[in-house]
C-alpha cells in the first residue's frame, strides 16, 4: 500500500435532494437474520454507540445491527451493504456503501443519513459517484476515504465535499478538540494532517490498524492485536497488557468502555482498557 500526500483542492458542488434510499421499518426491529448460529455477525465494517440509548450498533454487509443485550437486533428493513459508518450524535449516523442485491439504484451510495438511529435512511449527496469506505466526523466537518478514487474529501454541510488528497489507509482518526487535526494509519506508518487532510507528514508511533480519538484519549490496535493509548495527541504512547482475542475489524470507544469486532464476526467489549474482553453475543 503507497501513501501518496498530493494536496488536490478540487472542488465537487453536489446537489442532492433529501429522498428516501428505500427502506424504511415501523415496526420493532427482528433479530438478525446475518448472524450466524453461533450468534456472530458477518462482515463487520464499523461500530458506534448511540448516545440516544446507550447501545452499539454495527454496520454489516447486511444492513446495520443494534446490541441491546445477548442478542443482534436489525435496525429497520435495510440490508445494504454499509461500508463507512459513524455516530454523529443522538440517533444521527452518517453512513455510505451499496445497496443491497435487490435494491434500486447507483452501485455507490455517496452519503447517507438517518436521523431516527437507523430505522430508514436519506440520500445526502455524491449518490453513484462515492464510496466511502471510512467515513469521520469532528466539529461540523465530515471526512469520508473514497475506496474507488482514493480521495479524502471533506464536507462542512454534507452537501459540497472539496477532494483534500489522495490517501490509503487502514483507518483514520480526527481530534475531537481541533477537527483540522487527522491522523491516518498506513502501511507505511502512522500519518499525521494538522490543515485538514491536504498535507500529511511521517507521525512515529506504533504501527497501529484501527484507531479511535475520543475527547479523554486516542486508542489504537495493532495487526497483532497489541492495544496502545495516547493521552497527548500521538506524542507518546502506552501499552495495555493483554491482546485482542481475534483479528481486529473495528473499534469504538465510548464513556471508557471499548468496543470491538474481530473478522470473524465476534463483538466484544472492555471495561478495564483492553486488559480483559467480554463478548456481546453469545
Amino acid at each position: 500500500m503507497a501513501w501518496i500526500g498530493v494536496a488536490v483542492g478540487v472542488l465537487l458542488l453536489v446537489t442532492a435532494a433529501a429522498t428516501v434510499v428505500g427502506w424504511r421499518d415501523d415496526d420493532a426491529p427482528s433479530t438478525a437474520s446475518a448472524a450466524s448460529n453461533d450468534g456472530r455477525l458477518s462482515h463487520v465494517h464499523g461500530l458506534g454507540v448511540n448516545p440516544a440509548d446507550g447501545q452499539l450498533y454495527v454496520a454489516t454487509h447486511h444492513g446495520v445491527f443494534r446490541l441491546p443485550g445477548t442478542a443482534a437486533d436489525r435496525v429497520g428493513d435495510g440490508r445494504q451493504d454499509t461500508m463507512g459508518f459513524t455516530v454523529t450524535g443522538p440517533d444521527e449516523f452518517l453512513a455510505s456503501g451499496h445497496p443491497a442485491p435487490d435494491e434500486d439504484g447507483p452501485a455507490h451510495l455517496g452519503l447517507i443519513h438517518s436521523n431516527d438511529a437507523g430505522r430508514s435512511w436519506q440520500a445526502l449527496s455524491l449518490a453513484g459517484q462515492a464510496d466511502f469506505h471510512l467515513l469521520r466526523f469532528s466539529g461540523g466537518v465530515v471526512y469520508g476515504l473514497d475506496s474507488s478514487s482514493g480521495a479524502l474529501m471533506a464536507s462542512s454541510d454534507r452537501m459540497t465535499w472539496e477532494t483534500r488528497s489522495t490517501l490509503e489507509a487502514y483507518d483514520l482518526a480526527v481530534d475531537p478538540h481541533r477537527p483540522g487535526t487527522l491522523l491516518a494509519s498506513t502501511e507505511k506508518g502512522l500519518r499525521r494532517s494538522t490543515d485538514g487532510g491536504r498535507t500529511w507528514t511521517p507521525a512515529g508511533g506504533p504501527p497501529a490498524m484501527l484507531l479511535h480519538w475520543s475527547a479523554r484519549e486516542l486508542v489504537a490496535i495493532m495487526a497483532d492485536g497489541t492495544l496502545v493509548r495516547s493521552v497527548d495527541a500521538a506524542a507518546t504512547w502506552s501499552s495495555t497488557p493483554g491482546r485482542t482475542p481475534g483479528a481486529p475489524a473495528a473499534l469504538t470507544v465510548y464513556e471508557n468502555v471499548i468496543y470491538l469486532a474481530t473478522r470473524d464476526g465476534r463483538v466484544l467489549r472492555s471495561s478495564d482498557a483492553g486488559v480483559t474482553w467480554q463478548p456481546m453475543l453469545p
